[in-house]
């Protein structure tokens, strides 16, 4: 199992093959087509992010261990950074995603080239797949 340090240094990698933001929005819009598509059923208020400017829907499930985190969006850029999201912590222990510290983000400088709004969607997805995470670790 590739671990959450291995696929934060992966994504780094990934993005420092471009040389300028509009190639790398470019880039998190193809990661965000890339998603297995979120079922039907769970584009509903209750799977709804809060506090971000686009809808986001996010479900997790626990299967063998692991949390399996699906998404959507009716943005492309945020469905990117879900994409990016997911990469990093979708069939993880709930423990390694709880205590992730993700700092990909930073490093990659995409929290700095996001809008108020988008930045404060991208700290509510992770604390919401912190949080299904930690429901699972109860488990």
């Amino acid at each position: 199992m590739t671990t959450i340090k291995e696929k934060e240094q992966k994504i780094i990698s990934d993005f420092e093959m471009f040389d300028d933001w509009m190639d790398k929005y470019n880039y998190i819009i193809e990661l965000g087509k890339s998603i297995p598509p979120i079922k039907e059923e769970y584009k509903t208020e209750k799977y709804l992010i809060k506090g971000c400017q686009a809808r986001v829907w996010l479900h997790a499930d626990y299967q063998d261990g692991k949390v399996i985190y699906t998404a959507d969006s009716d943005a492309l850029i945020t469905k990117g950074i879900a994409a990016l999201l997911i990469e990093v912590l979708s069939g993880q222990p709930p423990k390694e995603i709880v205590d992730a510290g993700l700092s990909f983000i930073d490093e990659i400088g995409l929290k700095e080239h996001l809008s108020q709004t988008r930045s404060n969607g991208l700290v509510n997805m992770i604390k919401q797949m912190k949080l299904y995470a930690l429901a699972f670790q109860k488990m």
